[in-house]
């Protein structure tokens, strides 16, 4: 059963759309269709937050909002979704939302072009933590710039914001938005088209496979947090694209006796707290990957599908001994991740071949992990330098040693030589250091604007250090190194 035409809620009204290209994108079809200009376009790549909305959802748990960034977010993708945008807050009495409420009495806004997105990505913190930490409040605006405010007002509005109340009319809404969410869902694929571009929502995991199998050369767009950049600044066509960012079949987690298992469409948010539970070293590096709005919209699946050599996950997960299933058809196969990426652009992914799940072995015994990222800001940065460690160690003899870099070459990749100098060597930082000698030996690096080919050398092999360090339990002195 095929269903030509989108529907979704905006704010309180049912929206059926029939003409969207595959490059349609909300955040115009908001200012330009919908004459809802609260939501802004700063940066239209996903960096400033000014068009942050909110996404709800029905998944395993029910309906849940997400923050996102309209300006690369697919509008084929709000099928069957509920789209709240900064004109649809107001509080009990009608007037001011209670994060509204906070932003005013704490003098959280100036110029006030950010502030409708600020107050979406704080919104969305109150609807989960209305009395939030400031280190709560901190990693929610993380995907959201402020250029003339100033943080530390916002940082006191988002403290205070429950303060001014913890329910709001939207919540009221809640069973019938659901309920109206919940009759949309007939199980069909989606087409939609305009312009001759086209726009594919599978109706299963299985129906995907089957699609893919008959049309290999078209394009999966997952989270969209790096197609949409395509559009937005590149200006490239997408003559036809397959949306499978609301295939709940590739969003399970699984714990196993053989380690964590994670649909390819786990998003960054979503695998944060079992990826955390299981490595606890993750923490950190998580926390520093993109903003709230990508971590909700990105997917495990694009990081490294897409095969970037500055891709945030592949270097911690290559250091734990990833594996990836890829799926054609009926027929799948289970590959080390490190063996994925071939050359720059070039992975091992056959016509029709789709990422289904990635597994994290559990760690084994007596062994050092850590997960590092180099970037000129410290969250919302693209990596300059991303390094894994995870080095076993047995009666003080390393018997064992996985590193894994990004940015460093035309893919992420281990370091043989490195990992080498260092098995069968006693665990000291004369060892470590003696390793990182050899990194120029696996690796010569180029210069470009986020780092030059010397300092990305330099870093990664003052890494070996950091990590001796830390693993003798003195890492609160590197605490704010980046």
């Amino acid at each position: 059963m095929h269903r030509k035409e989108i529907r979704f809620l905006l704010n309180d009204k049912a929206v059926t759309l029939k003409a969207v290209a595959a490059s349609d994108m909300v955040l115009d079809h908001l200012r330009l269709e919908q004459q809802l200009r609260g939501t802004k376009e700063g940066c239209a790549e996903g960096d400033c937050g000014a068009c942050t909305v909110l996404v709800g959802r029905i998944g395993p748990a029910g309906l849940a909002y997400e923050p996102v960034n309209a300006c690369i977010r697919p509008l084929a993708t709000l099928d069957g979704c509920h789209l709240v945008t900064i004109e649809h807050l107001r509080g009990n009495d009608g007037g001011l939302h209670p994060v509204q409420q906070a932003m005013v009495a704490h003098h959280g806004s100036q110029c006030g072009f950010c502030t409708p997105g600020i107050v979406m990505a704080l919104y969305a913190l109150w609807m989960e933590h209305p009395h939030p930490t400031e280190a709560e409040a901190e990693r929610a605006l993380q995907g959201n710039l402020c250029r003339c405010t100033g943080y530390a007002p916002i940082i006191r509005a988002a403290l205070a914001m429950g303060e001014y109340g913890t329910t709001d009319p939207l919540m009221a809404e809640r069973a019938a938005v659901q309920a109206q969410l919940q009759a949309w869902q007939d199980g069909a694929r989606v087409v939609v088209e305009r312009a001759g571009s086209r726009a594919i929502l599978p109706a299963s995991v299985d129906d995907l496979a089957d699609y893919l199998a008959q049309n290999p050369q078209a394009r999966i767009v997952a989270g969209a947090t790096d197609v949409g950049l395509w559009v937005t600044k590149f200006l490239r066509d997408l003559p036809l694209a397959v949306f499978i960012g609301h295939l709940d079949g590739l969003r399970t987690v699984t714990q196993t006796p053989e380690g964590l298992h994670l649909g390819a469409l786990v998003s960054y948010e979503q695998a944060r707290a079992p990826l955390v539970a299981q490595f606890p070293h993750m923490a950190r590096y998580w926390d520093r990957i993109a903003g709230w709005q990508v971590r909700a919209m990105g997917t495990l699946r694009g990081n490294i599908a897409n095969g970037s050599p500055i891709g945030d996950t592949p270097p911690p997960f290559i250091a734990l001994g990833a594996r990836r299933v890829l799926r054609h058809g009926a027929a799948r196969r289970d590959i080390a991740l490190e063996d994925f990426f071939l050359d720059y652009g070039k992975q091992d992914r056959r016509a029709g071949e789709f990422v289904e799940s990635i597994i994290l072995p559990n760690p084994g015994p007596n062994t050092h992990h850590a997960a590092y990222k180099i970037s000129k800001r410290r969250e919302e940065d693209i990596s300059a330098v991303a390094a894994g460690f995870g080095v076993t160690v047995d009666n003080g003899t390393i018997t064992a040693a996985r590193l894994a870099f990004g940015g460093m070459a035309a893919t992420p990749k281990r370091s043989p030589h490195a990992e080498a100098a260092l098995i069968g060597q006693p665990f000291t930082l004369a060892s470590l250091q003696s390793a990182a000698a050899a990194l120029s030996r696996d690796f010569t690096p180029l210069s470009d604007m986020r780092a030059s080919a010397e300092y990305r050398m330099q870093a990664a092999q003052n890494l070996f250090t950091r990590f001796w360090w830390e693993t003798q339990g003195t890492p609160a002195m590197l605490e704010d190194v980046i």
